[in-house]
């Protein structure tokens, strides 16, 4: 490997439940193979997300540096998270646009849109914007949308 490859700090993308972080899959391996000790990762993130509701899943971007230092920032939950816990299902539609397996007022999408926009990749969007994209992700999971 050269110089250059191991200078780089690497980025592992992992969607781990709120304080419910442990070393084992997909967080052990995913740190394990670059060098970092997993139990310190799960120490700092499940004291970070102790006011997280426990289970939550948390889109979680860690920064391992080549000295194996590490960082982490964590994201808000996944959309399809929040629109399947407004509708009340359990997983959505195995036929997007053929079934509808719940439904969700605009309410919920302004909602869920509010905290979205906490995101830094979608700070720079409005919230209608932000909540388009959401209509579009219901869509998908099968939920219909009622004004």
């Amino acid at each position: 490997m050269s110089k250059l490859a191991q200078a780089r700090a690497q980025v592992v993308r992992i969607l781990v439940p709120a304080g419910q972080a442990a070393p084992t899959p997909p967080v052990g391996p995913a740190l394990g193979a670059r060098g970092v000790k997993s139990m310190d990762f799960c120490k700092e993130f499940n004291a970070r997300t102790a006011h997280i509701q426990p289970g939550v899943p948390t889109p979680t971007l860690i920064t391992v540096r080549p000295d194996r230092t590490f960082t982490f920032i964590t994201k808000t939950p996944p959309t399809s998270y929040f629109l399947k816990k407004a509708a009340g299902i359990e997983k959505g539609t195995g036929r997007p646009g053929h079934e509808t397996v719940g439904t969700v007022s605009l309410k919920h999408i302004y909602e869920i849109a509010k905290i979205k926009a906490t995101d830094e990749h979608l700070k720079h969007l409005r919230l209608e914007a932000i909540a388009s994209t959401i209509i579009g992700s219901a869509r998908t999971l099968g939920v219909q949308v009622v004004p």
